[in-house]
């Protein structure tokens, strides 16, 4: 079966394992041999002396047993006790109480034995590492890795049920637990190998469920390497039985993003603590010992004992609460459905909510600080999040799933937010919102991850990934659906269909066109390999391909095929093969006959892109030549697999096409592309007429015509654009940047399509413009002739400037404008000019901020105070720049706080800019986990690029330590600091540094180099071209 294909092979078995077996077999049955043997035998006839001295003898030696049974069960009583109660610590007392087992962590501290390895120690330290090794040497003459040293878990236990008891110790960040495995045998073992990491283990137990007797302990580690624990059994465990694991344990709760950690907010002057946990990827064996991978799938009943000032909150609500005398109290929890490790989560906070209930009776609680709650900063969210409910019970028909989903807005987060089933964990910046000083953008912001984070209650949660190298079948949902969502609680934003192109494909596109990309399935064999497939790669492309599918096989058509594949596989695992299966039966149905399982592997597991070539067949009327090879931004870039070079790559491409001319366009055909070159012929292709390709952009690829079809189109946009949809104007704009930064087109193809812009008045294409400027303009902003590329700019920009104009304060007005994409377009043209230097724009962002310094009263627009902001921080004096700085340690709205603090990297100053960037590393200034964006934003600077560079290289060590476990943060930094080095001197900086800098993000500095050789080559071959034509445009 494909599942299976993709799990670790179950181990042989093995000659240990048949002897270890028949041992056990063998000690099971009748009695051993010698004299009892003997004596249960038949003896002859004595006479009556002989029988009273023989019952002398017999009562004499039936005193002697009864002895010696008593001293053994005495014997037996004291090894149970000790291996039951391990060594006290001289921490934070176990996890007891009300709800511990009798009997366990009652012990006072200090009593007993040392914190260690209590049954070793019994033995004796000497004794256990004699053994250790020569179970060593026993694998090794094997020549098998010892399951422990395995990247993936054995798979001779699963476990079906836990039960976990924790007490959190807030005074000083310890919790000590308490955990019962309900383990299945499936092989026969003595080792139970299971996930646990930076804990100390106090002591296990291991018993047969529903019988007395335990399974006695020979010995525990753990074994680092693989993060995991291993306990040693004096036999195995058999096949079809159902055993008990209990541990008891200890740790701290981390003062940093993963694992069960600590986070704090000042409120009325007073710093106030909670505790929130952070399990995916594997990070939950830092809280608990488990079996830390998502096909382990199990049910989970957890308790947590806190002091009474707080309140705890898990995956399910509360079923009791147990009050005692000394101020504490304990929460037992409901037990949940089958689910895996990564999205359990529990918090210790003291917030207060509000809640609301969606029409199914699912209770939606929104949890944060008491004085944002008060304020109503949650309220948006909560309110939405009750509809989005709703929206996905009625499109995926299959109902969610929990009694309850809580909203949790924490401080200090690594990730924008955390899908866990029932209990959501966001940083506060992406779901409390204030009305009063939120822009559309930020609206947008947190609208966008609020649905993504419900779509994971039924992609992810409910059906989850056999293994982390298909995430992107829950990631690339979740990005999918943020468009589909947001298009269902504001229709008229058009969002799958216009901002989708702009913000996820052709951003993502930028990325897989480096030689160093990877496919969207990936091979993943070790915990070290999983970081490496939380990427744009998995969420954007993933969406892409998804986007592109749904458009292929009709959305109504696709939507059936997700309700069957959730239908079928929740409460469990699901592969990638599965989906396609599930889509190839739902179009079937409505008879049509496609193998997606063909084709999708095609997209799935190679990496990169096509570049489709269409060519006009100069000699026969109506043909065409279509071409496809891989796209990469660098072709001199040696391959990631040499053994399979850029022109091996195929691709099965569902190319739509159109024919146009200057007043209309035909209807849209499709032809599936699947070999290098292909011949077809196309009716009505007239001499003045043009091609179009991909239509609305929906195929995962990018389309090039020959010279003639490039100016075709381009006059056509100068004399009537509308005659092109916006998507396929935004598409033109953003395909034709990047085939010019390629290579593959003339540098001027792009910005004689740009002048068109000037009579453009939809926000798409203006959107698409400003993001393929961007890099443009980086590569350039430090060159001597960049004044040239500026002003042509500018003169493409100021029409529509003068025409739109500055909006007006609006903070009386509802947050959510009707003319939305009104706004967003003025806002991306105020944004070019106030970037490339109109003058206007310039005086009216002082203008704001002078009169907001003077009157001390903000009146600058809501859309626009970013853009405000950091225009009068780079113009104007350090005065303003401690202005800035000021606010953002006075207010308390998430939102302007963000926007305050990058604002601050705007400026002009050297000096300012170094002191930010030491300033970023004070946790108490700036939240670690905008530290990352502050160093990010003074590197896109001009005047701090090389100041970021330098800083990087410099707290590598500190910045790799802080966020080096954490999804995303480290190749979010690598690749922020390094895209726009441009020169030979910055590359051979980056090389040597990477040559002697120490641990993590390998595949992140290697993408790097690729990216500044790009750019590098970029200056080398096409600056000059750039800038002739830019003279001569200019002076004509």
């Amino acid at each position: 079966m494909a599942l299976e294909e993709k799990r670790e092979k179950r181990p042989p078995v093995t000659p240990m394992m048949i002897e270890e077996e028949a041992a056990l077999r063998n000690g099971s049955r009748g009695l051993p041999p010698g004299p009892w043997a003997e004596a249960a035998g038949p003896r002859p006839r004595t006479t009556e002396r002989h029988i009273a001295v023989h019952k002398r003898l017999v009562l004499g030696f039936a005193v002697s047993i009864l002895a010696l049974l008593a001293v053994t069960m005495i014997a037996v009583l004291l090894s149970v006790r000790f291996e039951e109660c391990g060594a006290a610590a001289d921490g934070p007392p176990r996890a007891g109480g009300n709800g511990s087992l009798s009997g366990v962590a009652r012990q006072p501290p200090g009593a007993g034995q040392p914190l260690g390895r209590p049954e070793e120690e019994a033995r004796g330290g000497e004794a256990a590492e004699e053994e250790e090794e020569e179970e060593e040497e026993e694998w090794q003459r094997r020549r098998e890795l010892p399951p422990w040293a395995r990247p993936r878990l054995p798979r001779h236990l699963r476990p079906l049920h836990y039960n976990l008891m924790l007490s959190a110790f807030m005074e000083n960040f310890t919790f000590s637990g308490e955990v019962n495995v309900q383990l299945e045998v499936r092989n026969a073992s003595r080792y139970i190998v299971l996930h646990a990491h930076r804990m100390h283990i106090e002591a296990v137990r291991v018993a047969e469920d529903k019988l007395a007797g335990g399974v006695r302990v020979a010995r525990t580690f753990f074994y680092p390497q693989t993060q995991v624990f291993v306990v040693v059994l004096n036999r195995s465990l058999e096949v079809q039985r159902s055993y008990n694991l209990k541990i008891i344990y200890n740790a701290l709760i981390e003062n940093e993003l993963l694992g069960f950690f600590r986070s704090s907010y000042v409120l009325h002057g007073e710093r106030r603590f909670l505790g929130v946990t952070q399990f995916s990827p594997t990070h939950a064996r830092k809280a608990f010992p488990c079996f830390d991978e998502p096909i382990y799938k199990a049910t989970f009943k957890i308790s947590i004992r806190h002091q009474a000032t707080y309140l705890s909150l898990s995956n399910m609500p509360v079923e009791t609460s147990v009050f005692e005398e000394d101020g504490w109290v304990t929460d037992h929890f409901s037990q949940t459905p089958l689910m895996s490790t990564y999205y359990l989560a529990w918090a210790v906070c003291n917030f207060t909510y509000r809640e609301t209930v969606t029409k199914s009776g699912v209770v939606v609680r929104l949890y944060a600080r008491p004085d944002a709650i008060r304020r109503g900063s949650g309220d948006y969210a909560l309110n939405i999040t009750r509809r989005l409910i709703e929206f996905y019970e009625d499109y995926f028909k299959v109902p969610y799933s929990l009694p309850k989903l809580d909203l949790l807005a924490v401080p200090k987060h690594p990730y924008a937010a955390m899908e866990n089933w029932g209990l959501s964990v966001f940083v506060e910046q992406r779901i409390l919102l204030d009305p009063s000083i939120s822009s559309i953008l930020y609206l947008l912001d947190v609208t966008m991850v609020i649905v993504h984070e419900l779509c994971h209650q039924w992609f992810g949660d409910l059906v989850t990934p056999v293994w982390w190298e298909d995430v992107w079948l829950k990631e690339g949902f979740a990005h999918y659906f943020e468009f589909i969502g947001t298009d269902y609680l504001y229709p008229g934003w058009n969002m799958e269909k216009q901002r989708f192109l702009t913000d996820v494909l052709h951003e993502v596109m930028l990325l897989d066109g480096l030689a160093s990309s990877h496919p969207v399935s990936q091979e993943v064999q070790q915990a070290s390999d999983i970081d490496r497939v939380f990427d744009w790669i998995a969420y954007k492309k993933g969406a892409a391909l998804i986007r592109m599918l749904a458009s292929f096989m009709g959305h109504s058509v696709f939507q059936m095929g997700l309700q069957d594949y959730l239908t079928i596989h929740k409460y469990g695992n699901a592969a990638r093969n599965d989906l396609w299966n599930t889509l190839s039966k739902a179009l079937k149905r409505v008879g049509k006959s496609v193998n997606i399982q063909e084709v999708m592997d095609q997209w799935t597991l190679q990496m990169g892109y096509p570049v489709i070539t269409i060519l006009g067949n100069e000699t026969t009327d109506n043909i065409i030549v279509i071409s496809q090879e891989r796209f990469v931004y660098d072709s001199d870039t040696k391959p990631k697999d040499p053994a399979r070079g850029d022109s091996s790559y195929l691709w099965q491409i569902p190319l739509t096409i159109a024919v146009g001319n200057t007043s209309h366009i035909s209807s849209e055909a499709i032809i599936w592309v699947s070999n290098k070159s292909e011949h077809h012929r196309i009716p009505a292709l007239e001499e003045a007429s043009w091609l179009l390709g991909n239509i609305n952009q929906t195929g995962y690829f990018r389309v090039n015509y020959d010279i003639r079809n490039w100016k075709l189109l381009i006059n056509q946009l100068t004399r009537n654009h509308e005659v092109i949809s916006v998507s396929n104007r935004a598409g033109l704009i953003d395909d034709a940047f990047n085939l010019a930064r390629a290579g593959y087109l003339p540098q001027n193809i792009p910005l004689e399509i740009m002048r068109y812009l000037s009579e453009e008045k939809d926000f798409l294409p203006w959107h698409a413009a400003s993001r393929a400027l961007y890099p443009l303009d980086k590569l350039l902003d430090r060159t001597e002739n960049y004044n040239i590329f500026n002003e042509y700019i500018l003169r493409q920009v100021a029409s529509m400037y003068l025409k739109l104009g500055w909006p007006t304060n609006n903070l009386n007005k509802s947050l959510v404008q009707a003319s939305y994409q009104h706004e967003e377009l003025r806002r991306e043209v105020i944004m070019l000019a106030c970037s490339f230097g109109n003058k206007h724009c310039h005086q009216q962002a002082a203008t704001l901020i002078s009169d907001w310094i003077s009157s001390n009263r903000n009146r600058i627009p809501l859309n626009v105070r970013d853009i405000v902001y950091c225009t009068g921080v780079s113009l104007m004096d350090e005065d303003v720049w401690e202005f800035i700085w000021m606010k953002f340690h006075s207010t308390t709205a998430v939102s302007e706080k963000k926007i305050l603090l990058e604002a601050l990297t705007c400026s002009d100053d050297r000096n300012l800019l170094n002191r930010l960037l030491n300033l970023s590393l004070n946790s108490e200034v700036v939240l670690d986990q905008d530290a990352i964006d502050v160093i990010i934003h003074v590197a896109r600077n001009p005047h701090g690029r090389d100041l970021a560079w330098k800083f990087f290289r410099e707290k590598w060590k500190i910045l790799n330590a802080r966020y080096g476990e954490a999804l995303f943060m480290n190749s979010k930094l690598v690749s922020g600091v390094t895209e726009f080095l441009n020169t030979e001197g910055e590359l051979r900086e980056l090389k040597n540094f990477i040559k002697s800098y120490e641990g993590g993000a390998a595949v992140s500095f290697s993408r790097a180099v690729e990216t500044v050789e790009a750019n590098v080559r970029w200056q080398r071959l096409y600056k000059e071209e750039l800038f002739q034509w830019l003279r001569k445009s200019l002076t004509q």
